[in-house]
């Protein structure tokens, strides 16, 4: 099956903060996302991303990112996979994500990527080269290491057991990469024993960090698919009648054991050597750079 192209005005979007992970740039080079996850918030109504599941290419991507890239007086960081994942089953044949980050690092452009998929190992060597010269922050999700029970929040994306050799793989390229864990959904993974496991095989992989957020976020369009899909996931459990009472209409929804899971978890990070604050991870990825990316404008 062939994929769809939509038009598209505009790739490279400024970000209002650099607060995300130091990121100045944000670049969506697809539209959609078909790992199925139950408690994706790009599936809001808010962003207008229609069939959500339908995945989407940009029409002319690569031609439009090179043309703004180029217009930029000063590099910066662009970050990956905020509303799709870059890496979905159609980049394997499109490669329109490999291509991009070629023209990122042609242009002195650093990149932090986030992923649900192992398919990020096929790019090391555009990734290593990029990391010569400017930053290259990789994060793979993972919230639990039980292919099981993702296998019923994540039901089409690759199992955390193949995102975990794709961590190892670029650790030992030299790429600097960690997890996300997070969403941690409230009465489903927010247990001690599945923060602490996925922090452990984290670091075993060789990821220099993991963070964490202990909750989920509801809005409207996702709330609904979450909750009917939680039902069908985990039936008879009662879980979406516990997750309205706990948090009705609530955007933000903290798991009821996010401070001792905080605790826990900070607690094994420094115990492991891994990085969990933001503003750490921001600063080692980062460290060195600056200067280069100066002397590439000079």
């Amino acid at each position: 099956m062939g994929v769809e192209y939509i038009p598209a005005k505009h790739l490279l979007i400024r970000n209002k903060t650099t607060a995300w992970f130091g990121t100045d740039h944000t670049v969506n080079l697809y539209r959609g996302c078909c790992h199925g996850c139950i408690y994706c918030d790009s599936r809001s109504d808010c962003y207008h991303n229609g069939p959500f599941d339908l995945v989407r290419a940009k029409k002319d991507a690569l031609p439009l990112l090179r043309d703004e890239l180029r217009r930029k007086i000063r590099p910066g960081t662009v970050g990956m996979g905020s509303m799709s994942d870059p890496y979905n089953p159609f980049e394997e044949r499109l490669q329109l994500t490999r291509h991009g980050l070629e023209l990122l690092d042609a242009y002195g452009f650093g990149v932090g990527i986030a992923t649900k998929s192992d398919l990020i190992a096929r790019d090391i060597d555009v990734l290593a080269a990029m990391k010569e010269h400017v930053p290259v922050l990789c994060k793979l999700t993972i919230t639990t290491v039980d292919d099981g029970l993702a296998a019923k929040i994540e039901p089409k994306a690759p199992p955390p057991s193949r995102r975990l050799e794709a961590v190892r793989r670029l650790s030992q390229a030299g790429i600097f990469t960690g997890v996300l864990l997070m969403p941690v959904l409230p009465f489903v993974e927010d247990t001690q024993e599945n923060v602490l496991t996925v922090t452990e095989k984290a670091a075993q992989a060789g990821a220099r960090f993991v963070y964490a957020a202990f909750g989920m976020t509801m809005r409207q369009g996702q709330r609904e698919y979450y909750l009917r899909n939680l039902e069908t996931a985990f039936p008879g459990q009662g879980l979406t009648e516990r997750t309205l009472r706990q948090y009705g209409e609530r955007y933000e929804c903290p798991s009821p054991r996010a401070k001792k899971l905080w605790q826990a978890f900070s607690r094994r990070c420094e115990e492991l050597g891994l990085l969990y604050r933001m503003r750490d991870i921001v600063s080692a990825y980062q460290r060195g750079y600056a200067e280069r990316q100066l002397s590439f404008l000079e």
